[in-house]
């Protein structure tokens, strides 16, 4: 492996080696921690775990947007020139470098997790990732997470990637889903009477039947983002046809929000109220 220390942070040329025989390490270029940080919305009160952190960029980067971080990695060499750079960067007071398996980190304090690895390690680590508390944000460079769909995707075209041409980037964002699966019941009052939502969930795709007064309606589009759901409802309710649009939030057994109700042309918006029946 190699790697010059005596470099600043954002002049460091892109390093090959390997950490532990298994897994190459090889610098995100700059241009990818920003997509990165910015796709994790990362700012102040976050907590960021970089996994596999090699010099230490995008934990520091994080930290110059306020957040706290940590970076783990195999190699006790680039534990201390990330720690180096963090000093030199003036962020020190905001984040540690450890040297550690990934594997053995305990993943539950942070709000974002950053990671550039092979997808066979990703896979291994999605049981893990989707344990963490819903809301979540989880950005990978150029691996997927075993068959987890992503929330957002950018392809992005990095010079420092390779030499002459620049290399394609992939960047994707999970966001931890809230368990939304089951039978839920809510009720709308004189504006709609008993609902009840049927959901089943992989992941965060739902698929979504709903009933009211004793009708089956359509759900055109359902959305699941952390806690937040989202459910588009077209049908005819009370003899009258009907767009509902609930959006909630996700809280253990219950789903508080609101739905906006229109018929073309009156819109009215109501408190909304679910409840699981386990």
């Amino acid at each position: 492996m190699f790697f010059v220390a005596s470099l600043p942070l954002h002049a460091q040329p892109q390093a090959w080696g390997w950490d532990d025989g298994t897994v190459p390490y090889v610098n995100t270029p700059m241009e990818i921690v920003e997509r990165m940080l910015r796709m994790a919305e990362v700012k102040s009160g976050d907590y960021l775990i970089d996994l596999g952190s090699g010099d230490g960029r995008i934990v520091i980067e994080a930290a110059k947007r306020g957040a706290r971080g940590l970076g783990v990695d195999y190699d006790p060499r680039l534990v201390k020139v990330a720690t180096g750079n963090a000093r030199r960067a003036g962020v020190a007071d905001r984040v540690r470098f450890e040297t550690r398996d990934i594997f053995d980190t305990d993943l539950s304090r942070a709000s974002v997790i950053t990671m550039y690895l092979l997808p066979d390690f990703n896979a291994k680590l999605l049981p893990r990732l989707l344990g963490l508390k819903p809301g979540t944000r989880i950005v990978s460079h150029d691996g997927g997470i075993g068959d987890w769909p992503p929330d957002e995707r950018l392809e992005v075209r990095a010079p420092e990637k390779t030499v002459g041409v620049g290399g394609l980037s992939r960047v994707e964002l999970w966001i931890v889903p809230a368990d939304a699966h089951g039978a839920w019941s809510s009720e709308l009052g004189a504006h709609g009477g008993a609902w009840r939502f049927n959901i089943a969930q992989k992941f965060q795709v739902l698929e979504v039947g709903a009933v009211a007064q004793g009708r089956d309606l359509l759900v055109r589009a359902s959305r699941l983002r952390g806690k937040e759901i989202k459910l588009v409802v077209t049908g005819v309710v009370n003899d009258h046809a009907w767009h509902h649009l609930f959006t909630g939030t996700l809280r253990g057994e219950r789903i508080d929000g609101q739905v906006t109700v229109s018929d073309g042309n009156v819109t009215k918006i109501h408190p909304w109220r679910a409840t699981r029946a386990r």
